[in-house]
């Protein structure tokens, strides 16, 4: 639920400010504890992660039982688990407990899924459960008349393959629970940003959306040419006083395009535009990196018509330079401020 609405159905409602110091020491306690247990440990946001256990002696439901006792104790934080032969599963398994819990305190959830038992497990299911299904995904498929995993698993080929190309074939098999997706122990970049600082403080809304859109396709740039899509975009403001701050959030669905990272960073800005105050510096940043998944996005035949202009668009600049194409109003840009990348 939008803050805006919240606060709207309760007045009273006291909203505390992000602390994102805190949650990045947390996330370092209970990493640190899953690569105790560990070294096959993959974190994929502030606070999941995969771990292999699959080398250790006990039965894998123990060892689960066993970490979340001791997350809890150490941390005094909640933790869900999914248990499961595979990430994929591993994920959806996780989701599901945690979703089961809605409404008893805390999520705090085991799920175990055996070997052998992932399609019966995923069947039932909603589709949009699938890891990658997205919600404009989800309403193609029930037009088709699919609306859990299990009738995804079951449809005709020929019915998928018309509506979705080579990809059909991928869907059936994350339907039947099957994926041999590693565990990828390390990225080479925690986030990608770019961030500019004005010449002149600029006290105008739409003059710094400009900036935004110009930063967002540099970044969505740069996350292609590291074959990542981001989960998380954040925008970093600094006044003409020099008080900084930052916005984040983490998106449905892992991206790299531009479009997606202008209207999100777009949206941050406005909810914290202050009329009256300039603004010295405006950054656009990703995080919560993660190699491209073809389930993530390209079931979308929308969203594959621009994974292929940005690419074509990407091997021009490659070939070309980088100003080769630039939107009407970016030309000259640079010289207004000075720009600054961080990795």
């Amino acid at each position: 639920m939008p803050m805006a609405q919240a606060q709207k159905l309760a007045p009273a409602l006291l909203v505390l400010p992000p602390d994102f110091e805190a949650y990045s020491q947390a996330s370092d306690q209970v990493m640190a504890i899953l690569e105790d247990l560990s070294p096959l440990v993959e974190q994929v946001s502030v606070d999941e992660a995969f771990i292999d256990v699959s080398d250790l002696p006990d039965d894998p439901g123990l060892i689960a039982a066993r970490l979340q006792a001791r997350i809890n104790r150490e941390t005094r934080l909640p933790c869900s688990l999914g248990v499961a032969a595979n990430k994929l599963v591993a994920k959806v398994a996780n989701d599901y407990g945690k979703g089961s819990r809605k409404g008893l305190d805390y999520p705090n959830a085991i799920t175990v899924v055996p070997p052998g038992e992932e399609a019966a497990f995923l069947a039932p299911l909603p589709v949009q459960m699938l890891w990658g299904v997205g919600k404009k995904t989800a309403a193609r498929l029930k037009t088709l008349g699919i609306e859990t995993i299990g009738q995804l698993a079951d449809a005709p080929a020929g019915l998928l393959g018309a509506h979705y190309g080579k990809w059909a074939a991928d869907m059936q098999r994350h339907a039947r629970g099957i994926s041999d997706s590693p565990i990828v122990l390390s990225h080479t970049l925690k986030s990608i940003s770019n961030e500019t600082t004005y010449d002149k403080d600029i006290g105008d809304i739409d003059e710094v959306l400009h900036t935004v859109r110009w930063l967002s396709d540099k970044v969505g740039y740069r996350l292609r040419k590291h074959h990542f899509c981001a989960g998380t975009i954040r925008i970093k403001l600094r006044w003409s006083d020099f008080t900084t701050i930052t916005r984040q959030v983490a998106l449905a669905e892992p991206t790299n395009h531009n479009s997606v990272i202008y209207d999100t960073a777009a949206g941050l800005l406005r909810a914290a535009w202050q009329r009256g105050r300039k603004v010295r510096l405006i950054g656009v940043g990703s995080s919560n990196l993660q190699e491209p998944a073809v389930q993530m996005s390209l079931f979308d035949p929308g969203q594959d018509k621009e994974t292929k202009l940005l690419n074509a668009l990407d091997e021009l600049r490659e070939k070309y330079g980088k100003k080769v194409i630039q939107r009407g109003r970016e030309v000259g840009r640079q010289s207004a401020f000075e720009e600054e990348e961080e990795e």
